[in-house]
């Protein structure tokens, strides 16, 4: 009898003495609007140091027909933002982005830079 209370005090001193899962982080900021027009902007910030924002709209945009035939002139989704958070080491990583007709072009000093010779 002594081994079974010996053994269920050990097995729960065990269990409540492991980890209760992660712990919640708060949302500091929070931010954002949608228009009728279709643009939009979002921001937030948390409690740990992660930070986000991002604004899109729509502008026309000329892009090739399919068959060739000259162009023709559409609508395209432009987004500029930047997120941010501490990273492991402790260092600050920034990343600063523009979605377009061009591509998703990201910018950090964190980034390789690559060069055309």
């Amino acid at each position: 009898m002594k081994l079974f209370v010996v053994l269920f005090v050990t097995l729960f001193a065990v269990v409540f003495s492991a980890p209760q899962g992660p712990t919640p982080v708060p949302i500091v900021s929070e931010n954002s609007a949608i228009q009728p027009d279709g643009s939009f902007q979002y921001s937030f910030e948390t409690g740990d140091g992660i930070k986000a924002q991002n604004q899109g709209s729509f502008k026309k945009v000329h892009v090739s027909k399919a068959d060739g035939s000259g162009t023709e002139e559409v609508q395209a989704l432009v987004q500029t933002g930047s997120f941010s958070y501490p990273s492991p080491d402790g260092s600050h990583i920034e990343l600063k982005y523009t979605a377009d007709e061009n591509g998703f072009q990201p910018e950090g000093a964190h980034l390789p830079v690559v060069t055309h010779a």
